[in-house]
């Protein structure tokens, strides 16, 4: 057995493992690389192995840095099974479609600039990747992948369909047990149930964004949350959140349905979902309740909506957007990207940022070299549009929304797989997975760097 890291070896995004065993090679994801301009050609770079060679992609989730490369991959000559549980397929293809407009669109506007570029891919090459999705995963059930290896989806809560994934490999009448974590997410979280991982692995893939610290509480979290709208709205000014569409969009709208619901905001506030990905992304958060906790599931069997705030304000034409830049106070606007490397927010914190009367709210993980690290770190201006936009607003960082688990919730997770022989340590930029690595006990650990190689 080999194993074999091509992504996510030293940083957070564009998580793409290849497992070498019993004659079968199997990619667990294939994600894209994300952070900033520099890794276009990291993007459109070879992926450290033959396409055409792999037999199978198993995908743990739908976020962009894990699914990101897939249409690539079939592009360059994978022709195998995708393997994912059927809310991540639906994402997936939503995910998809809109990073292949977004290559698309980059592409025109470079050659109206002279410059001569096709996009990494474009729609047909994502409609040509959604046709290699074949058998549904489902947490708990097994699934013959054939030669003698079996593979067991568990559930990671880290977003909507996100599992774990425990592959069985027996040869010679012995088996080992190798578990890839996928994104785990924290223990408590208002819309999903806690990760369960599977016990008695030998060799565990780990994620370790958030390996060197802890969160806040969720409570505290939503509470501070709150008190900032508050506060904000009292000065006369908007809210402005830089969000991920998948899970923190729902999370928030949520947390907001029942913020107003016991008076915790005020009377008659607009919020405004500015994100097409986001509104449809909530639409199948909607037809997979048996993935949400039991008490929002039964929400929507009595035909209540647990995303249904008062006051809401679904955007979708460009046009509406726009129209959203003369509102001067009393709005919350959630749009993408969450770490601000495009989408409509970058036009929201342009006319929003300026003004000290309005705050920003950053609730998810920011990547170095993106825009949202760069205000969370303290910038006094940035650019914009090719403008320089000085940061007046008040910057909030709410940590304690994140879909990832903090140390100790890692260090849980990692103590109910057993005392597996050796962990890899991915998906974390460095100081998160050596200090993660240094509270692990029991097993040896090894933190991989890119196209790092390793025999089992």
């Amino acid at each position: 057995m080999r194993l074999t890291f091509h992504g996510a070896a030293g940083g957070v995004t564009g998580s793409c493992h290849l497992l070498e065993a019993n004659g079968r090679r199997i990619l667990i994801d294939c994600g894209m690389f994300q952070g900033g301009q520099e890794l276009d050609e990291e993007n459109a770079a070879d992926f450290g192995f033959d396409p055409g060679s792999v037999d199978l992609l198993l995908l743990t989730h739908a976020h962009l840095d894990h699914c990101g490369r897939i249409p690539l991959l079939v592009k360059r000559g994978f022709s195998g099974e995708i393997i994912c549980t059927a809310a991540t397929r639906d994402l997936t293809r939503l995910v998809l479609l809109d990073s292949a407009k977004l290559h698309e669109e980059e592409a025109r506007r470079k050659r109206r600039h002279g410059e001569r570029t096709e996009p990494l891919y474009d729609t047909m090459d994502v409609l040509d990747s959604l046709d290699r999705f074949g058998r549904i995963a489902i947490y708990g059930q097994t699934i013959d992948l054939g030669d003698g290896i079996v593979s067991r989806w568990h559930d990671a809560g880290h977003i909507l369909g996100s599992a774990s994934i425990c592959l069985d490999i027996t040869r010679k009448g012995m088996t080992r047990r190798i578990l890839f974590s996928g994104d785990i997410g924290p223990a408590v979280r208002p819309l999903l149930n806690a990760p369960q991982p599977p016990s008695g692995a030998d060799v565990v893939v780990m994620e370790s964004t958030y390996g060197d610290r802890d969160h806040r509480s969720m409570e505290s979290s939503v509470a501070e949350f709150l008190a900032v709208i508050r506060r904000t709205v009292a000065r006369g000014g908007n809210v402005v959140i830089p969000t991920f569409a998948l899970e923190r969009a729902q999370e928030l709208l949520f947390v907001l349905r029942e913020g107003a619901g016991r008076g915790a905001l005020p009377h008659g506030l607009q919020v405004f979902l500015d994100s097409p990905m986001a509104i449809s992304a909530t639409q199948i958060y909607r037809r997979h309740p048996g993935d949400l906790k039991p008490d929002l599931a039964a929400l929507l069997a009595q035909g209540r909506d647990p995303f249904a705030v008062p006051e809401l304000h679904y955007v979708e034409e460009a046009a509406e957007s726009m129209a959203l830049n003369a509102i001067r106070s009393g709005a919350v606007l959630i749009a993408g990207s969450g770490m601000c490397t495009g989408g409509r927010v970058r036009h929201h914190l342009r006319h929003n940022l300026g003004h000290a009367d309005c705050s920003v709210i950053f609730v998810g993980f920011a990547a170095r070299g993106t825009l949202a690290r760069i205000i969370i770190d303290g910038a006094r201006t940035v650019k914009l549009f090719g403008d320089e936009v000085p940061v007046r607003a008040q910057i909030h960082t709410i940590n304690g929304f994140s879909a990832h688990a903090g140390k100790s919730d890692l260090i849980d997770w990692h103590s109910r797989t057993g005392n597996p022989e050796v962990t890899f340590l991915v998906h974390g930029e460095d100081e998160a997975r050596s200090a993660l690595a240094k509270s692990l006990t029991g097993t040896r650990v090894e933190q991989p760097v890119q196209h790092e190689r390793h025999d089992l």
